[in-house]
């Protein structure tokens, strides 16, 4: 995507709509792969072996994988797979498993089905409160850090349900307000910009889900494995990171992404935003 008005990606951020979230996406998509190398478009789990982003993002998806036992899996819906990386890797771990990912994005989709021709990751162009896969189809769904775009949350929550064979398994990996507050959102500041979203706070995440007759069965809050490692490598190493930037985007884009990895790590320290990884079952 060229160069759009600064004002456009201000009016993506506040709108939220599907749109918006894809041109958002279309742009933004482009700092991950710079500053990381890979195609995965998540924040990353850090733990004490790891020395860098791509690293991270692998962490995370196999983290998810581990969560929701795909060596028992067989037929597995990635919604809001992004290029459909976590898919790719899931595929060579587990040989055994079908998977269906589906993106309201065309773009990040084209882009994944030049990069396999594996006929058991199936690419899917559709919403994610309207799914268009049968009942009772899938023994896993996971949604990798891409449920906070989802609205209303009642309504992919409802579709998951549908879809899910009984005792099946969801996996929600997710950013989220730790407490519901007005406050809370007006504390993350400029944040909003690089993590352009609802906003949902736990509690009602948890919620949505008793109420759609979902079982939780484990909740891990991850957050100081995400975001403090994650701004501190960027602070760490901001003057590499910048000349790669600089390269594709204008030095404005920059600035916005440094400052939010200060307002990240700042809101991560106070207990404002968590990163949750919920398992629940049908």
């Amino acid at each position: 995507m060229n160069n759009p008005n600064p004002k456009d990606v201000i009016l993506w951020t506040l709108r939220r709509g599907e749109g918006d979230t894809v041109n958002m996406y279309n742009y933004l998509a482009g700092l991950m792969q710079v500053s990381t190398g890979k195609n995965f478009l998540n924040f990353g789990y850090w733990d004490d072996a790891t020395r860098d982003p791509a690293k991270a993002q692998t962490n995370l998806c196999n983290l998810v994988g581990n969560m929701a036992e795909l060596e028992k899996a067989r037929h597995v819906l990635d919604i809001g797979s992004g290029f459909s990386e976590p898919a790719f890797l899931w595929k060579k771990t587990h040989q055994n498993i079908t998977i269906t990912c589906v993106n309201i994005n065309r773009n990040q989709l084209k882009f994944a089905n030049m990069q396999t021709d594996t006929p058991e990751i199936n690419l899917v162009n559709a919403t994610a409160v309207k799914i268009p896969i049968s009942d009772e189809s899938c023994d896993r769904i996971i949604a990798l850090e891409s449920a906070q775009h989802f609205k209303p949350i009642k309504d992919f929550i409802s579709e998951t349900r549908r879809i899910l064979k009984k005792n099946g398994v969801i996996i929600l990996a997710i950013p989220v307000l730790l407490k519901p507050s007005k406050f809370n959102i007006l504390k993350i500041g400029i944040l909003k910009l690089t993590w352009s979203s609802e906003h949902y706070d736990m509690e009602t995440i948890k919620k949505t889900i008793q109420d759609a007759g979902l079982k939780i069965t484990e909740i891990k809050l991850v957050g100081s494995n995400v975001y403090l490692p994650l701004a501190e490598y960027y602070i760490q190493n901001r003057q590499y990171l910048r000349s790669e930037i600089l390269k594709r985007y204008p030095s404005y884009v920059e600035k916005i992404l440094f400052r939010s990895m200060l307002k990240m790590k700042q809101t991560s320290t106070d207990h404002t935003i968590e990163y949750v990884l919920i398992k629940c079952t049908k």
